[in-house]
């Protein structure tokens, strides 16, 4: 019997790029594209760029157009998921076989999470083939001499790190789909001049996903790198600067390749930025400052800074709330409690979470998800199994009074397990060198 994956892959087996426009409207730069999953609908989404936030003065409106078309190519994925079409036609622009390589890998690596949650067995040569209609064309592009920094900001605690670390530098902070979490974080961070760009889903994907068609985890840290070059670019910014620590490049399902965090990871930023090289070749460059570092090393910088922990969010649950709150229920919730109880009083972390997520028994489940001790970890952007147990288990070393629920039942199971990180960088980044000793240099102050 055929699985929902073969149905639809037969019934809808192509996926046509046909289209998009960048046009100006009073106040935004908007880029509209057209997809199609033949035989079934269209969908027009849209990107709209604030015409406030242009700063470079000599625009190549056809460089611009180039990027606008490599957004759509990662775009798509949101829409083509529906029915993981086989043939995926692009009329839209072109690019060359090698550049054909480099977007099935990403597809593929990117929808790791969506493929092993909908039981899809399939290789990354068979998942989808990608035939370029289109002929290619030669664009020029100016000088460029950027300078400052674009940091995308989430909302967690590893964007406030970055935005307080660079805070003597020429920084914008970035945001797609801005919430009021977002605009207190940059507020708390000192910074005026944010650029908030807003990403508009077609409302047709909205209602194949309530009629049970294909659905799941799209690499959205791939779509932000795509749009933020593109707005690096109208900024005339030298740096976009990221977030992911080192923790991004384990692998979700040990073992594997599945990753929820792909496109946060450093093979990601590495593919990325050889991509940026050759076809878009200007001298922007995309990297994350906390590369070097891991969770404990950045927790530890995060319990320094006061003045974002009323403010911060990562709760994805609880994202969904206006206003966004911390479900105290959920992975992410359960590790961020977690990674920081070593360096917050247990005071600090109720007022943050409104609870004591410790003494939470319905979380025990979850709790051995992030310990290393369950069959997987969970799908979240959280840390390696030894991070969290190091965090833990000087957690309960340094515990005053009767330890609460889970902490208990970790030390009445498993050892305690404590690691030097606090004195451990990692090599494996894309940081300038200025860049690195600022780092260095602001862990010394606590190590």
């Amino acid at each position: 019997m055929e699985n929902k994956f073969d149905l639809l892959r037969k019934k809808y087996d192509t996926f046509i790029y046909r289209s998009f426009k960048v046009f100006k409207t009073d106040k935004d730069l908007v880029i509209s594209y057209l997809f199609e999953t033949v035989n079934l609908c269209k969908f027009e989404p849209t990107i709209e760029i604030p015409l406030s936030c242009i700063k470079k003065e000599d625009i190549n409106e056809q460089f611009i157009n180039y990027l606008a078309f490599n957004i759509g190519l990662v775009e798509l994925l949101s829409y083509v998921k529906a029915t993981c079409s086989k043939n995926i036609i692009i009329e839209a622009g072109y690019i060359d076989d090698e550049a054909v390589k480099w977007f099935k890998k990403l597809y593929y690596n990117g929808l790791g999470e969506f493929l092993y949650l909908n039981k899809i067995q399939v290789s990354e040569e068979d998942l989808f083939n990608i035939i370029v209609k289109a002929s290619p064309i030669d664009f020029i592009t100016t000088d460029y001499h950027g300078y400052g920094n674009l940091i995308p900001v989430g909302g967690g605690k590893d964007s406030n790190v970055t935005m307080e670390l660079l805070k003597k530098y020429q920084n914008t902070p970035f945001v797609i789909n801005p919430k009021s979490v977002h605009e207190e974080c940059i507020m708390a961070a000192g910074y005026k001049n944010p650029t908030y760009v807003k990403r508009i889903l077609d409302k047709n994907i909205l209602k194949l996903n309530k009629e049970g068609f294909l659905n799941g985890h799209t690499p959205f840290s791939a779509i932000v790198a795509f749009i933020s070059f593109l707005v690096a670019y109208l900024q005339n910014k030298k740096y976009i600067v990221l977030s992911n620590e080192s923790s991004a490049n384990e692998s979700t399902i040990i073992g594997t390749t599945i990753n929820h965090q792909y496109s946060k990871s450093y093979t990601f930023e590495s593919d990325f930025n050889f991509y940026a090289a050759k076809y878009f070749k200007i001298d922007i460059k995309y990297f994350s400052l906390l590369r070097m570092l891991n969770e404990s090393q950045i927790s530890l910088l995060f319990s320094k800074y006061k003045k974002y922990h009323k403010v911060f969010k990562s709760c994805n649950v609880g994202s969904k709330n206006i206003p966004w709150v911390w479900c105290g229920e959920c992975p992410k919730c359960l590790f961020v409690y977690s990674i920081l109880s070593p360096y917050l009083e247990k005071e600090e972390l109720y007022s943050i979470f409104n609870k004591d997520l410790f003494d939470d028994k319905s979380l025990l489940n979850t709790f051995l998800e992030l310990l290393g001790y369950a069959d997987r970890k969970p799908f979240e952007c959280v840390g390696t199994y030894e991070e969290v147990r190091d965090a833990v288990s000087r957690t309960i070393l340094n515990y005053k009074g009767p330890l609460p629920y889970l902490l208990e039942y970790y030390k009445k199971h498993y050892k305690i397990e404590t690691h030097d990180f606090l004195h451990s960088l990692n090599k494996e980044n894309f940081i300038p060198l200025e860049y690195q000793l600022v780092v260095e240099e602001e862990l010394k102050k606590y190590v």
